[in-house]
């Protein structure tokens, strides 16, 4: 299978990338939402409690670093989540393990609410991050088991529309909680809405995978499929890029709170807002590229958003350096936007190539996303404290390593 295919026939998909799911159940605006919102479990989780960074050192005891090791384990947690979810929801069908998985999750959120120290915090939080996986890696599999090519592309950058509003409203919402209570009430407002999803999951969310086209290989199956994926250059491209854009994105979301409250001294309201406007720019580039792709193929937007993204990283860099606060906060809006294009395309093209196995695909995409934006943080941290240098150096080294990995090793070529 070309790597520039558009939509086209296969399991799962349609002649034009259209429905295809094994019950007749079609696809609208609230299954849309409801995959958007699967989605957001790893925003929601990662972001929600940024504000509240600097109170949880005190609170807790902890150093900076500390705090940001339970954001760390969280995303750990995802990818192991993902990794175990993914060829069990190809096995079992995909509302299953998204169920069992969500459930899970709002107990997990309750415990980190009543974790007495930092080290309590990041274990129940690797578990909480390993239960909320399984919603991000299902709702992945649904998109590929309906659409393919340009299609599935677009799907994904619609779904930037819904699942945008997570990190956009997170911070605020958990500033807003802040308010009223403690870091921990965040913890609670997060098992409510792991309660709603459950529920709203259990009433809307369609099986989009039948039993005739399930996987049966069990354990030895599951590990030789994952070993071809891994042998996929193309395939593996495609991962690397998206997870090397995402460990930029998520040292500038680890390390964005220190380097504008405690470095530029921007107050909690203040960072809320630098930080809903670049997941503003997220969203409207997820918009654009859906229009885009009417005109270019995926690969082609790809490459291109790399290389803006880059030069912006390289702003961002810049900016540190000069200790320019306007600077760092334009140049990150700029990168932050460039993640909208670069997550649907890459996520559309990597999975096309894996349409018989789009649950174990996935699983692989998000785990080593999740693991390569998990070693972003400690480098931030481990940089030091008091300069925006070391999140800018590891944004723009990241950036650079997602780029390559486009160039060299996926090498996508036109339809």
């Amino acid at each position: 299978m070309r790597a520039g295919a558009g939509a086209k026939t296969g399991a799962g998909a349609g002649p034009a990338g259209g429905t295809a799911t094994g019950d007749g159940q079609g696809t609208g605006i609230g299954l849309l939402v409801l995959l958007g919102a699967l989605t957001a479990m790893g925003p929601l989780s990662l972001d929600m409690y940024l504000p509240a960074f600097p109170a949880m050192t005190d609170d807790l005891g902890a150093s900076q670093a500390q705090v940001q090791l339970s954001l760390t384990a969280c995303l750990i947690g995802l990818a192991a989540g993902q990794f175990v979810t993914g060829p069990l929801s190809d096995r079992w069908g995909r509302r299953r393990p998204v169920l069992i998985g969500l459930a899970a999750y709002a107990l997990l959120s309750l415990v980190c609410a009543f974790a007495p120290n930092a080290g309590l915090l990041a274990a129940a939080r690797f578990v909480q991050g390993f239960a909320g996986g399984t919603g991000v890696v299902v709702a992945r599999a649904i998109v590929r088991d309906l659409y393919a090519g340009r299609a599935a592309a677009k799907y994904f950058s619609r779904l930037s529309l819904v699942f945008g509003v997570a990190p956009v409203a997170a911070p605020g919402v958990g500033s807003l909680v802040l308010q009223f209570g403690s870091w921990r009430a965040v913890f609670v407002t997060l098992t409510v809405i792991g309660l709603l999803l459950t529920a709203a999951v259990a009433w809307r969310l369609p099986e989009t995978l039948p039993a005739e086209r399930r996987s049966t290989g069990g354990l030895g199956g599951t590990v030789r499929t994952m070993a071809s994926l891994c042998a996929d250059r193309v395939f593996m491209g495609y991962v690397l890029a998206q997870g090397f854009a995402f460990a930029a994105l998520f040292a500038y979301i680890s390390g964005s709170s220190f380097v504008f409250q405690d470095v530029f001294g921007v107050s909690a309201g203040a960072f809320s807002l630098i930080f809903g406007l670049n997941a503003l720019a997220l969203v409207a580039a997820g918009q654009a590229n859906a229009r885009l792709l009417d005109r270019f193929h995926p690969g082609t937007l790809l490459i291109g958003v790399g290389v803006v993204g880059l030069v912006a990283a390289v702003g961002v860099l810049t900016g540190a350096l000069a200790g320019s606060v306007w600077a760092v906060a334009v140049a990150l809006f700029v990168f932050v936007g460039t993640i909208g294009m670069t997550t649907p395309n890459s996520t559309a093209l990597a999975l096309d190539r894996q349409a018989s196995h789009a649950g174990t695909a996935a699983a692989l995409m998000g785990a080593l996303q999740s693991v390569i934006g998990a070693l972003a943080a400690p480098l931030v941290g481990l940089g030091g404290e008091g300069s925006a240098v070391p999140m800018a150096v590891v944004v723009a080294g990241a950036a650079a390593l997602s780029l390559a990995a486009v160039l060299t090793l996926a090498r996508p070529t036109r339809t």
